[in-house]
């Protein structure tokens, strides 16, 4: 089962103040750590083999978590991949202890994972319940894109509506950086 989200210029902007609400869940593309990919030398849990935050990328997952707890999301529950740029961007949000999540992890280097990978998140996703607190998932943009068919831009995000399925409500999408006006 695949959803058909797609993240285009026209899509509409959530309000953050959104994501405050019951079963509201953000899967959140790790802020900016410059590069592509991975070196091959590459170990989960071993940070100076990964490509990382840069000081930009510090600056944004910071910056996204003061904006959230200004619009009162201070009880999320917040999952990460086990790819240090990803913990670590979910960390600078500041919202509260993180916990890694197999389900997030990158299959940009290990196509073969990519089921297994989206299968665990659809799974874990049909057992949130639609009215519990706001989840913040942090991962890459390879699994949003191959979930959401959508590339957000890093530090940028879906949000979606838990229901209880392997298809939750797409909502539409939050911007990296807040916007004017907004």
């Amino acid at each position: 089962m695949s959803l058909s989200f797609a993240a285009r210029g026209d899509d509409p902007a959530v309000p953050l103040d959104e994501l405050a609400k019951p079963g509201r869940v953000l899967m959140l593309r790790h802020a900016n750590a410059p590069g592509y990919g991975d070196p091959p030398n590459f170990v989960i849990g071993d940070c100076s083999t990964q490509r990382n935050l840069d000081a930009s990328g510090r600056a944004q997952a910071r910056q996204l978590g003061a904006r959230l707890r200004a619009v009162g999301l201070t009880n999320a529950r917040i999952f990460s991949s086990q790819w240090c740029r990803a913990l670590e961007t979910a960390r600078l949000l500041n919202l509260g202890p993180v916990e890694s999540l197999p389900a997030l992890n990158s299959f940009f280097a290990r196509p073969d994972d990519r089921r297994k990978t989206l299968d665990a998140l659809r799974a874990f996703l049909a057992s949130l319940p639609v009215d519990g607190p706001p989840v913040i998932l942090v991962t890459h943009q390879v699994v949003i894109n191959a979930f959401t068919e959508a590339a957000p831009p890093s530090g940028g995000g879906s949000v979606f509506q838990t229901n209880e399925s392997q298809t939750p409500v797409w909502l539409g999408v939050i911007p990296s950086e807040e916007r004017e006006g907004s």
